[in-house]
């Protein structure tokens, strides 16, 4: 390639980064001046309550709380943000957390699987759906031709009432919820502003 076609393209090619830069530097700009989740000082809405967070990676999607109950039983949580959604919606959160619950007796190898959907209502309403409910005989067994239970859509309402009844009680309830739906917005919103800045300082080092 002739020099002056060389130096051309060289020259191409840093207007192009620095109009990248430039965009960059705006959406870092734009998203720490206008963060959703950045509520009342870094506060976060909702609690813990008796779990703690087992595992939180800020390289990972989700998070896994653990608490162990006076009987003896342990209760493991692990959260992530389900998709965007395809239409607006009322409220300060606009994904879903996806939440799988399992429970355990102690001595037992045996335990429960509950597969949730939680949201918010509304303002300030966080609730919880649950889509299907499992019987494990171990937590190695996990293949696809065991029978875990039926749709939990399809059983009777009030057996349905009293498993949502039994998860409230394991700590799956509203302050939990309103926790998560808080935590994992905000933290995903962070980690979006990390990844602009990776992006920033790459593009700024490229010669």
């Amino acid at each position: 390639m002739a020099p002056k076609v060389k130096e051309l393209r060289k020259g191409f090619e840093a207007v192009q980064d620095l109009e990248l830069l430039k965009v960059l530097k705006s959406e870092i700009e734009f998203e720490l001046n206008s963060n959703p989740f950045k509520i009342q000082a870094d506060k976060i809405l909702g609690s813990l309550g008796d779990f703690s967070l087992d595992w939180d990676s800020p390289n990972s999607k989700d998070v896994v709380l653990r608490k162990k109950c006076n009987s003896g039983e342990e209760v493991a949580v692990s959260a992530i943000l389900g998709p965007t959604p395809t239409h607006e919606r009322g409220g300060a959160f606009p994904r879903d957390v996806l939440i799988n619950v399992f429970v355990q007796k102690p001595a037992l190898s045996s335990m429960l699987q509950f597969n949730c959907r939680a949201f918010e209502e509304s303002i300030n309403e966080p609730e919880f759906d649950i889509k299907s409910a499992y019987y494990l005989p171990s937590s190695t067994c996990l293949g696809s031709s065991i029978y875990r239970g039926p749709k939990f859509g399809e059983l009777d309402p009030e057996l349905q009432d009293s498993i949502k009844n039994y998860l409230i009680d394991k700590g799956i309830g509203e302050n939990l919820i309103m926790f998560l739906l808080h935590y994992l917005h905000k933290r995903e919103h962070e980690q979006y502003i990390n990844w602009l800045k990776k992006g920033n300082t790459f593009v700024a080092k490229s010669e």
